[in-house]
């Protein structure tokens, strides 16, 4: 048997060999098929360096906090639902409590856009349109957000905005929303492939090439060379610049600062996925992108607006993709990108990427929005809480000031949630720094008089002065697992100094709870160095005390809550 084993891993081994060789030979065509094999092992993960980007900048000193439309209406929205929830922010105090933004979730748009390729809101929904709209919310004093998908639909099939990426952050801006949610429904994966590069041309638009580069005008890095392709007119183009495997690096000189055209002239290919390449010049990067082709010539060309410098430019171009991630990562600031030239001289916007995690977006988020999804879908019930918990409380290290994990919108007062299920849920984001987005129906936090209903559970909790501190907390980092368990403890870093500390039984039961304050001296995230002695407050209680040791009876899915003030 141990025999057989061995020549099996062998036949599989030189099966292998032999494949990749003979793809290497006959079909590679100045493609690097080990570089393209390293997309197997590296799916979720970017591999392009991210800290070579620019964070997206929008100032976001706090997650947001607002309503959305879709947990509790979903597809069957129209204006007065959101006109009656927003008045209904207004009286219920959910506006005084910090509540500013509502968002108008998938189905606000038509199927149709106009002659101009523009969105355009359901005309039987929303007849008088999304600026009136708008407009009317702003003057509640209240901020209005949208919604469309990274691909070619939104989740409920309506359209959205991959290859309209500048069209739709343009209308966004000119309506003057100042929150948008970017979904993954329909999501294309660009890919690794770069075309074989005759030559590029440099111009101004209207005007002729003043500035061509060949094969023989550029050097390479990596693996990236000139190839033999007896079909083009010059029978030698730049090669190996897909998957990350090399470049090709060149100088052009312009004749002033500006706008200018690129035209990429390329060997066409019928390929499953249209080629892609970025160029980098200076600090700035510049996407190229190319068609599925069909088309009987072998050559094509296709153009992209990019900025050169006066004088002497230094442009290295090739196709950086080798993951999921790298793709998703390239196409998300695509649109951060679109966003924010959109928005010049105008509101600016928040940027949610809602990408579900699947790419792991904590790890460029940053460079490409203000908050991203961390988790696929929440759901009113208590393992789907528990579950993205449990995911997104490891991730503390990757939000600060600006840039927040989002675990989704919040299930308050939605399902059968138990009272201490809700409270556990609601002050668990707060622990998280997480945007604090209601998903029930605020309409019934205002009683028949127009007054708040003050004996609403769900609008207590989600109005708690104290825990909304302590998301708002100016810090804005976010909680960290000290004690793992049948019953977790939580520890989250204030401004002032204080720690917000969370005892949270996840099981059945009342679970006792008990933790020893000077573990987190010897945590430098704390900042707890020389702190000699501590005050405990427990949240919703005046009695303050001088202890060493937090003790509590934690009730079922319930949560206890401290606030700790060192002493030096």
């Amino acid at each position: 048997m141990n025999g057989f084993i061995v020549f099996l891993i062998c036949f599989v081994s030189c099966a292998l060999c032999a494949f990749v060789i003979w793809f290497f030979v006959t079909k590679a065509k100045g493609r690097c098929p080990f570089c393209a094999m390293k997309r197997l092992f590296f799916i979720r993960k970017i591999t392009i360096d991210e800290n070579l980007f620019e964070d997206y900048g929008v100032p976001l000193d706090k997650p947001i906090m607002g309503w959305s439309s879709w947990n509790t209406f979903a597809q069957k929205i129209n204006e007065d639902i959101i006109l009656d929830s927003a008045e209904a922010m207004v009286r219920s105090g959910l506006k005084d409590a910090g509540y500013e933004y509502i968002n108008i979730d998938d189905c606000w748009q038509s199927s149709l856009r106009d002659i101009n390729g523009r969105l355009q809101p359901d005309f039987s929904a929303f007849p008088s349109g999304v600026d009136a709209l708008i407009e009317k919310v702003n003057a509640l004093g209240l901020k209005v957000g949208l919604y469309t998908s990274n691909g070619a639909l939104t989740c409920e099939d309506l359209p959205a905005s991959l290859g309209n990426e500048q069209t739709d952050a343009d209308s966004l801006a000119q309506w003057g929303c100042e929150f948008f949610k970017y979904d993954f429904c329909h999501h294309k994966v660009d890919s690794g492939v770069a075309p074989l590069i005759e030559c590029m041309e440099f111009s101004k638009k209207g005007e002729k090439p003043f500035c061509v580069i060949s094969p023989d005008d550029v050097h390479y890095t990596g693996m990236g060379r000139t190839v033999s392709e007896k079909r083009l007119p010059s029978k030698k183009a730049m090669g190996f610049l897909s998957h990350g495997s090399g470049k090709a690096v060149f100088s052009v000189n312009a004749p002033d600062a500006g706008e200018y055209i690129l035209t990429v002239c390329y060997r066409k290919r019928k390929v499953k996925k249209a080629p892609y390449l970025l160029a980098k010049i200076g600090e700035k990067y510049f996407e190229v992108l190319f068609p599925l082709v069909k088309g009987l010539t072998p050559f094509g060309r296709v153009q992209a607006v990019i900025e050169l410098e006066a004088g002497e430019n230094t442009i290295e171009i090739g196709n950086p993709i080798v993951s999921f991630a790298d793709a998703a990562f390239l196409q998300y600031r695509r649109m951060g990108l679109a966003l924010k030239k959109a928005t010049e001289g105008k509101k600016p916007i928040v940027y949610s990427i809602c990408e579900w995690g699947m790419s792991r977006p904590y790890f460029w988020g940053r460079k490409a929005g203000n908050m991203w999804r961390t988790t696929p879908d929440i759901r009113a019930t208590w393992s789907s809480i528990l579950h993205i918990y449990s995911h997104n409380i490891r991730l503390w290290k990757y939000a600060n000031r600006g840039h927040y994990n989002d675990p989704d919108m919040l299930e308050v007062g939605n399902g059968n949630l138990s009272e201490d299920e809700n409270k556990a849920h609601f002050a668990l984001w707060c622990m998280m720094a997480a945007p604090l987005v209601l998903g029930n129906d605020i309409r019934k936090f205002v009683g028949a008089d127009g007054a708040p209903d003050t004996a609403n559970p769900t609008l207590r909790i989600v109005t708690d002065k104290e825990l909304i501190a302590i998301d708002a907390d100016s810090l804005a980092k976010p909680a960290k697992r000290v004690k793992y368990g049948r019953a977790d403890v939580l520890a989250r870093p204030l401004e002032n100094g204080d720690i917000a500390l969370c005892f949270f039984n996840k099981r059945g039961g009342t679970k006792k709870v008990s933790f020893h304050l000077a573990r987190l001296c010897d945590d430098p995230y704390f900042g707890l160095q020389g702190a000699s002695s501590f005050t405990v407050s427990a949240l919703g209680e005046n009695t303050p005390c001088t202890a060493d040791t937090v003790s509590a009876e934690v009730p079922k899915h319930g949560v206890r809550l401290y606030r700790i003030s060192p002493q030096k």
